[in-house]
């Protein structure tokens, strides 16, 4: 049986990280945003309706009108880089990421037993804290970690992948290397750079195109498919809430196709109904296919947090074992 894991803003929820309102909220209070009546205006307009990313794809679809919409892009794109920055700072100050000191119930034990990394999270929280120490779970399967694809360019003064920027590979001949576990960041990462310089993230609109437009970034979304096609292929999911449409669309064809799958959540399983538009409306609409994937699909979910999980709550943690069984 082979496992994978896929990651969302949730996740790094557990040390501090910001959750995609929580990101609006932060945008809304820096000086740039602020002094600028059009973003301001454009992000409380889409601030109950798929947040700062809708606003962002908003004023992506406009930019090329006028001048003044491309300087609000730019604007609004360097005050989400700064967000990140923050973020990140937040994790290079925070000293561990385990709970506890019994190394069964530790994180990182669970992580290893991974056969692949998906993370939908462009904060560098696993490269400082996780990467590092993949090797001393006593295990003997992973020598450490790989980013596939992605050149990296080491920062002057500190040996964390976290600080490093890193490019994609020339050589489109991508490929993974053998006792390394791989840890595809589908939506590009916040100490990514693309081969002119700039940021290589994938936020707000047309996140398909965006990635199609990125050869590693394609293959990433290859790979996660080609993951999720075999037969013999478990997925876990922590911290996701269920509303890229492109990631959905592979769940749920994997699923038709015999895919079973667990969740970690505060919303547990109820997480579906929160990503389905009309939920809390008057009428809620009748099931979609994410719907039915999930009830066809799901083998377990966890409300708890991962700092209970993998601190000394037992019973969650048996829980959450279960899934290789």
């Amino acid at each position: 049986m082979k496992y994978i894991l896929l990651l969302g803003a949730g996740f790094s929820r557990n040390w501090g990280g910001l959750l995609a309102n929580e990101v609006f909220e932060f945008l809304i209070g820096q000086k740039e945003i602020a002094q600028n009546a059009d973003l301001k205006n454009l992000l409380w307009k889409h601030s109950k309706t798929g947040g700062f990313e809708n606003a962002l794809a908003e004023i992506q679809g406009v930019s090329g009108t006028n001048h003044q919409n491309l300087r609000n892009l730019q604007i609004l794109q360097t005050a989400v880089s700064n967000v990140f920055e923050r973020m990140n700072k937040a994790f290079f100050a925070t000293t561990d990421m385990e709970f506890q000191e019994d190394v069964n119930q530790m994180l990182r034990t669970f992580l290893v037993r991974f056969d692949a990394i998906f993370t939908l999270n462009q904060d560098v929280l696993l490269e400082h804290h996780y990467f590092p120490h993949i090797n001393l779970t006593g295990g003997t399967r992973w020598k450490g970690a790989q980013l596939p694809g992605m050149e990296r360019i080491p920062h002057a003064s500190d040996l964390s992948w976290g600080r490093d920027t890193w490019i994609p590979l020339q050589n489109q001949g991508f490929q993974l290397e053998d006792n390394l576990q791989p840890c595809f960041k589908l939506h590009g990462s916040s100490n990514w750079k693309d081969s002119e310089g700039g940021s290589l993230l994938v936020i707000g609109g047309n996140k398909s195109s965006t990635i199609q437009s990125h050869a590693v970034l394609k293959w990433y979304f290859k790979e996660f498919c080609r993951y999720l096609s075999d037969q013999n292929c478990r997925l876990f999911v922590i911290g996701y809430g269920f509303r890229d449409q492109h990631v959905n669309q592979e769940i749920i064809n994997a699923v038709n196709k015999g895919l079973k799958f667990f969740i970690i959540d505060p919303s547990g399983s109820d997480v579906v109904q929160q990503a389905n538009s009309s939920f809390g409306g008057a009428i809620y609409a009748k099931k979609n296919p994410l719907d039915d994937a999930f009830e066809t699909g799901l083998i377990g979910a966890s409300r708890r947090s991962l700092s209970e999980t993998f601190g000394n709550d037992r019973l969650s943690h048996e829980n959450i074992m279960s899934f290789f069984d």
